[in-house]
């Protein structure tokens, strides 16, 4: 089924997950959906190979908790931010490396200052490979960075946008 594309999430220099001048990083671009689900892309490298070929089950669990977590701002806008309290994951398929992997995240339920989610890491054929669930605090970006990071490592994403999603 076809998603219309709402908004692009921002993204940040040194990020694991989706800093741009992070070696190391997945850099990841993350996409809001009408459906107030948010969807990130990303290409694993050899880096972060766990047995040959596959990626490392903690890459996984890190790139589901960013997106799940990052479901809030496509409810309440680029200042808010899910902190894990609690995440659980399923590992169904193994993850390959070198190839686009798409990932979904998504509130469940909205509990005050308490959100739950859930996510899947799906594979380029549509199999989903991994699985995820947690809770989460929110938390205003004011409340956990310095104003410094706002202004120089918090932007908005370049790179190709898309209008549709299909999941």
């Amino acid at each position: 089924m076809k998603f219309k594309v709402t908004g692009k999430q921002h993204i940040s220099k040194n990020c694991l997950v989706c800093g741009v001048e992070n070696p190391f990083g997945l850099k990841t671009k993350f996409y809001e959906l009408e459906n107030k689900e948010v969807v990130a892309y990303f290409t694993p490298n050899t880096y972060l190979q766990s047995y040959p070929g596959i990626l490392h089950g903690g890459i996984s669990a890190s790139i589901l908790d960013e997106t799940i977590g990052r479901a809030i701002m496509a409810h309440y806008g680029m200042e808010s931010f899910g902190v894990t309290i609690e995440l659980t994951l399923k590992y169904k398929k193994p993850v390959p490396l070198d190839v686009e992997l798409k990932v979904v995240g998504r509130m469940t339920h909205d509990k005050g200052r308490i959100f739950e989610g859930t996510g899947e890491l799906i594979l380029p054929n549509g199999d989903i490979a991994v699985t995820a669930s947690g809770r989460y605090m929110k938390r205003d970006v004011t409340q956990i960075v310095e104003n410094d990071f706002i202004e120089d490592e918090w932007f908005e994403s370049d790179g190709i946008d898309k209008d549709e999603i299909d999941l």
